[in-house]
């Protein structure tokens, strides 16, 4: 009886040596770092914890509000250069990469808004397209000043005490809960894409629009998880704003600041330079 154990073959015993070839992937890592910039930026927002030398929500949910309506009503130059100093103190207040993701929004809509008014300024009405300019730039670096400095659930509290229908804050609240959720998902989805990319895939594209098909329906699946779980909670839309805080030192000089910026305006937001 031969007991010699069975011989490999041979494409089991040769050695396998595999390059794969090059491949281009920088749209799928540009996706995932996006979308990784964007969770974090969700989680941080979220989880931040209270300084006591910013001011309450509220007051600075009001006070860029009240900016951006002053603003936009405001007809020369002086008023939004006034406007763009307060911001620009209020920005010195924050750590660099909060000034440097702020500055970058509101510099790039600066930039859209003076493309699209190009055509008017090249007509005879440069004054009103770098007054509006000037106008989007200062606005969005209020909003962005905002979104930077409160937490989400912060600033839908303060849109309670405003009277805001509570239509608009749940609409609010579960959109910012649904970007990072399903963002998340995505994320894992484009991971999966990339380590299944090996050597030259062609077909990255026809993937993606795969990813998106999956996402809308993984987005619709959790749309009825979620009313069935508030349907089972009881819950009937209203918001309740029942947190209390005591006016704060940081509140009293934001107020003050804010008191500053209306008499400004009062004098100088109906003045044509």
């Amino acid at each position: 009886m031969d007991n010699r154990p069975p011989e490999l073959p041979g494409w089991m015993t040769g050695e396998e040596v595999y390059i794969p070839g090059k491949d281009k992937s920088a749209f799928v890592n540009k996706s995932i770092l996006s979308v990784l910039g964007l969770l974090s930026r969700i989680k941080t927002q979220d989880t931040k914890a209270a300084s006591k030398y910013m001011p309450h929500a509220v007051f600075m949910v009001f006070g860029t509000l009240l900016l951006v309506v002053l603003l936009s009503f405001s007809r020369g130059f002086t008023f939004p250069m006034v406007a763009l100093v307060y911001l620009l103190v209020l920005l010195a207040f924050m750590d660099g990469r909060a000034i440097r993701s702020i500055l970058k929004v509101s510099l790039i809509a600066a930039l859209g808004s003076a493309l699209v008014l190009l055509p008017a300024a090249l007509n005879g009405s440069a004054f009103t397209a770098v007054l509006i300019t000037g106008k989007v730039f200062a606005g969005i670096t209020a909003v962005n000043l905002l979104s930077h400095s409160a937490k989400w659930n912060d600033i839908s509290a303060a849109f309670k005490r405003f009277l805001v229908p509570d239509l608009f804050i749940f609409v609010f609240d579960i959109t910012v809960k649904y970007i990072y959720m399903l963002g998340d998902y995505l994320l894992n989805m484009l991971y999966a894409l990339k380590l299944r990319s090996v050597g030259v895939n062609r077909n990255k594209y026809a993937s993606l629009s795969g990813i998106g098909g999956n996402l809308f329906l993984r987005s619709s699946e959790m749309a009825g998880d979620m009313y069935g779980a508030m349907e089972c909670r009881g819950f009937t839309g209203k918001y309740r704003a029942v947190k209390r805080f005591r006016i704060s030192p940081a509140d009293l000089l934001f107020i003050g600041a804010n008191l500053a910026i209306v008499i400004a305006f009062i004098y100088l937001g109906r003045v044509k330079k």
